[in-house]
Parts: structure tokens; sequence; C-alpha cells
């Protein structure tokens, strides 16, 4: 698989496009552009905690024994600046995130004073020059770069954003995945089935799967086995994607139309026909006029691992960003699994947690069948040409 996506790597040089979005929307979404602050975090000096504003050398010496003495101005009320400035021997009562007045350079904690007689406090401890205050600009200074081009947008990220001002932000227009399914049998999963029909869950499952990944799923409806049809529809779907799907049966048989339709959609057309992995072994891969297209098994869970492998690393390239890691884990491997020489298999397992370590306990069953991978909770790859793995084998799996 991984040769696979080298080819794709290769052969295809994304063209992403960006637009403006607000940024209270713009969670998990990709920066187009470097960005950097209008203005400086705080905009104004500020209190951290609850006391008085007061000039510091006021109360150099200041003790428990031997107290500061100051007249209280008044309080400062949340969102307003004080009135006037501070003078010899004069304070504020503050709240936490008040704004300092003129010639205040610092704050005494509630705990370290006392009232003493009408609007006068005595404070039991010195305090330096900055003390309990934020400076303006101390988070972010006006200009500076807060966020780099490519960066995925966290939450933080967002907050920050609109603390400076920033309401709308340019980001990567999420890469649009188009997917198309092909075959007679096949109906909408809302419809009634008829005898032979079967529900198209392959698209659905795509979909939510490049979702996942952060891109925009297209589903672009179902088409009967008929060349004309399919290739219609293909040319459609290509025009509005970045990124196309087929879902079809892409064996070698006489109404299979899959290899013949994407090459019609462009240069250089198809790249691979047929991976050596199970499932998924009938797998076609292209580029076509700039937009990866991938021909995948009308097998759901041959589907479904196949672009588990792929679409994750196709959308994160479009967006500039490194492929993504699989979460894995070590486990023991509960029974034997044997592999087929020439191919990597995927095979479905069960964990149990509850021991050092945990096991892996495989799912056996036909490949068609997708309640195989709905009871998993990872994958063990079998490497191409290991011939399996013995009961007892530490394994790696990749978490579901």
């Amino acid at each position: 698989m991984g040769a696979a996506r080298q080819l794709l790597a290769a052969r295809w040089q994304p063209q992403p496009k960006s637009e403006i979005v607000a940024t209270a929307d713009c969670l998990g979404r990709i920066l187009a552009a470097d960005t950097h602050s209008p203005e400086p975090v705080p905009a104004f000096r500020k209190s951290t905690v609850d006391g008085y504003a007061l000039r510091a050398r006021d109360t150099f010496g200041a003790s428990q024994s031997l107290p500061a003495f100051l007249q209280v101005r008044g309080e400062l009320q949340m969102g307003a600046a004080a009135e006037e400035a501070l003078t010899v021997g004069e304070a504020w009562l503050i709240h936490t995130g008040g704004m300092l007045p003129d010639d205040a350079d610092a704050v005494v904690m509630l705990e370290y004073t006392q009232r003493s007689l009408g609007d006068e406090i005595e404070v039991l401890r010195a305090v330096a020059p900055g003390e309990n205050v934020i400076q303006a600009g101390e988070d972010v200074a006006a200009a500076a770069l807060v966020l780099r081009r490519f960066q995925r947008l966290r939450p933080a990220d967002i907050g920050g954003l609109l603390a400076v001002g920033i309401s709308q932000i340019e980001v990567l227009r999420q890469p649009r995945v188009g997917i198309l399914s092909c075959g007679d049998e096949l109906v909408a999963p809302d419809t009634p089935l008829e005898l032979g029909q079967v529900r198209d869950i392959n698209a659905w499952m795509l979909g939510a799967l490049a979702a996942e990944h952060g891109a925009l799923p297209i589903q672009l409806g179902i088409v009967p086995d008929q060349r004309q049809a399919y290739q219609r529809m293909a040319r459609k779907g290509h025009a509005r994607s970045d990124i196309l799907l087929l879902s079809a049966g892409s064996s070698v048989s006489a109404r299979d139309y899959t290899r013949t339709v994407i090459d019609s959609l462009g240069a250089p057309g198809l790249l691979q026909h047929g991976l050596a992995t199970k499932p998924g072994k009938p797998t076609i891969i292209a580029v076509c006029a700039g937009v990866p297209v991938l021909g995948l098994p009308g097998n759901p869970v041959s589907a479904l691992l196949v672009a588990r492998q792929l679409l994750p690393h196709l959308i994160a390239a479009w967006q500039g960003q490194e492929p993504p890691e699989p979460r894995r884990l070590r486990a023991k491997l509960t029974r034997r699994v044997a592999s087929v020489s020439g191919r990597e298999d995927w095979l479905p397992v069960r964990l149990h947690v509850d021991g050092d370590p945990p096991l892996a306990e495989p799912i056996f069953g036909k490949s068609n069948l997708i309640f195989t991978l709905v009871q998993a909770d990872a994958l063990l790859r079998v490497p191409l040409n290991t011939g399996g793995f013995d009961a007892g084998s530490a394994v790696d799996v990749e978490i579901l």
C-alpha cells in the first residue's frame, strides 16, 4: 500500500484553494496564510487578582508589624478606566481582570491588607513593581505572528484569533471528495429492498471516512451497469471533485467498465490496476486531469479498508499536512493467522485490554461481511510474504 501512495504522490500536485470563513466556524480547518495580530493582547494593563491597585514604592518596607497606610480612592468598575490617576499614598479597589489606573504599577492581594479607619487600609507586605499585573501586549504584541500557514485550528486557536478581533479568517477550502456508486443491484439505504437488491452502504461509509479527515463528501448517486451512463456520471463527478472515488466491481469482467471510464477522465489516467493486498486486490489508482481517482471494489469491507489506507493521505496532501499516523497498540495474538505469499493481508480483531499485554482476537469471516468490521476494535496487518503469525505472537494492531 505504501508503493501505491508513493505512486499517487509522484503523479499528483495538489492545487488547494482558499476561502474566507467566520472564525467561530473554523474548528479543524487549515489556515491558508500566516496570521498576525492586528492589536496587542491585552490592550491595557490588568490585574490578575482581587486587591488594591497602587504604587509599589508606597509599600516598600511594609510588614505586619509595620504596615503601610494607604487612602482608598474608590472601586474600579470592570470594563471601565479610573477617572483619575493615583497620587502618593493612594490605592483603588480592583477586581481580577480590571484595568489599572494611571501611575499604578502593582496590585496587592486582599489577603495582605486590612481595613483601618474610614477609607484607609493597612498593607501588610511590600509588593514589587509589576506584581499581580499583566502588562499591555504581554500575551501578544501588535503585529506579532500568532499562527502559521497550514496550521489546523484548535479550540484555543479560535479563542486567540477572536481575542485579537479576527472574526473572519482565510482557510483552505475543504477538499471535495466525490463518491459515485455503480451497480444494477444497488439502491439507496432508505429504500425498501426487492429480491436481489442491495443497499448502497459504500458511498456513505466512504463519505464518513472523508468527513472524519476534514474533507467535504459529495454524494454523486448510483449509476447502473451501463457504460455510457457510468461515463457520463463519472465525468460530472470529476468536474465537481478534488478527489474522486468510484465504488464498483473492478475485477476483470464483461460488465466492469471502471477502468475504461477512469481512463476517459483525463491524463495521465490509470496508474495501477491491482494491489498486492487482501481485501482490496482489484483496486484501481489513477490521476485524471489533476484529480486523484480511486476505483474501489464493490465489496464494502474491501472498499473501506483500501480507502482508509489511501484517502486520508490524499486529503492531508491537499491541505498541506503530514500524512496521519494510525493509532497502534502492541497486543498478543490469541490464534494463528495464516497469510498467502505475495500479498499483504488485513484482518479485523477484537481487543481484550484487561490483561497485560492486551489480547488480539482475530475475527474470521468472508470479506464482504460488513459486520466483521462493526464488531472489530482494530486491524491486524500481515506484511507481504511473512506467512502469517503464530498464536501468542506479539503484534501491532491499528485502532479503528
